[in-house]
This record gives C-alpha cells, sequence and structure tokens, in this order.
C-alpha cells in the first residue's frame, strides 16, 4: 500500500521523534525534504515550522519539537481519513501482568502497545482520549483476569469523564497466541485488545453518573 503521509524535514531531531513515532504506530511514510516535489498519493505532510513554508501541499502539519510527535501523527490519521474528528473511539484492554492496550477510531486501529503497571494503563488511556477527538468515548475492559479487570475498571472510573462508557467484556476465545516468549506475549496482548474492543460487552455502572 502507498504510503500517505510524508514527513518532510532537513531536521534530524525532528526527523527521529516522527518517523520512530509512525514506526511504532505501525504506519507507512515516505521521507521528504521540504522543496522535494510530492506524489499525488500523499494526504498530509509533516514538516516544522521553520520549513513549511517550503512545503507545497494544501495539508501540512506542523510538528513542534518540543511537542509529543504523537498528537500531530494522530491529527495526519484523521487528515488521510478525511474526517475533523471521529464518531466513535473505543479502547480495549486485555488486562493481566502485562496490559494490552488498542485505540479503534471508527473501527479503524489507531494504535497498539502494551503497558507493564495499572498506573501507566490510565494515564494511556486518558491521555490517549483527551488526544483524539469523537463524540463517543468508550472503553472496553476484559474479564480474563478478574483481579486486573476490577483493578483497573476502579481506577478509570476515577479518571475517565462521567460521559465516558466503560464496559466489562468477555475474553473467551480471544487468547490466540500462547508461546511464551516476550514477543508472542505482547502480540497476543494487542490482538486481544483488538478482540475486545470490537466486543459487546456489559455496561459497568460508574459512580460519577
Amino acid at each position: 500500500m502507498k504510503a500517505k503521509i510524508a514527513v518532510a524535514t532537513v531536521s534530524g531531531k525532528a526527523y527521529y521523534k516522527l518517523v520512530n513515532e509512525l514506526k511504532r504506530k505501525g504506519l507507512s511514510f515516505l521521507s521528504l525534504k521540504p522543496w522535494d516535489p510530492i506524489p499525488l498519493n500523499i494526504k498530509v505532510v509533516i514538516t516544522t515550522k521553520e520549513e513549511h513554508q517550503l512545503v507545497t501541499h494544501p495539508n501540512v502539519l506542523i510538528f513542534e519539537y518540543e511537542s509529543n510527535p504523537t498528537s500531530v501523527i494522530d491529527e495526519a490519521i484523521l487528515v488521510v481519513q478525511g474526517k475533523q474528528s471521529y464518531e466513535k473511539v473505543v479502547v480495549g484492554v486485555d488486562p493481566g501482568k502485562t496490559y494490552g492496550v488498542a485505540v479503534l477510531g471508527d473501527d479503524n486501529i489507531l494504535e497498539t502497545l502494551n503497558c507493564s503497571s495499572l498506573k501507566e494503563t490510565v494515564n494511556v488511556i486518558a491521555d490517549g482520549l483527551k488526544r483524539v477527538p469523537a463524540t463517543v468515548n468508550v472503553v472496553k475492559v476484559g474479564d480474563g483476569a478478574p483481579a486486573y479487570a476490577r483493578g483497573l475498571l476502579h481506577s478509570l472510573d476515577e479518571v475517565l469523564p462521567p460521559e465516558t462508557v466503560m464496559e466489562i467484556v468477555s475474553e473467551a476465545g480471544t487468547s490466540r497466541f500462547m508461546n511464551e516468549t516476550t514477543h508472542r506475549r505482547e502480540l497476543k496482548d494487542a490482538m486481544s485488545a483488538i478482540e475486545i474492543a470490537g466486543r459487546k460487552g456489559q455496561i459497568f455502572p460508574r459512580k460519577k453518573i
């Protein structure tokens, strides 16, 4: 599949941060210099404030050196999809000794990652929902490890806005990858989180409502 996002910069610092985040998200991209001609398949170009006037394209996003590259790349994904915001963002979580997290915007996978602690997971979910604009936000937590699931649900209930819907989802059939290598465990957690995000669960009653 041809890349639809281009990184156009000669700044090593900006390029390193942007490319690392694009690779982490599994996104295809094209590397350009700001003055290079832009292929027709490119929908959005990310560059720096100092270089943006050199870029000839209708959709140019500016990356600030000290900012989190995730924000500008999330914005680029929206541009590629022709949207200003999502109708619905769903976060699926496979809780356990490690927490698999998957973020879906209108059924498209935006990100998968693994967290090593409850605190990290709560922060990742809260920050992600703030960062990705949506009309409806839903967090779905798998029930395969009940103690971890309860701890996560109660912690999220404390920090998420009252309008965020929280659900408990059956994990039956989500554990496809049982190899005990670190890579396989991380892959299993991420894949399980994606499946959990796509399943219908039971509403977790919010204390804030």
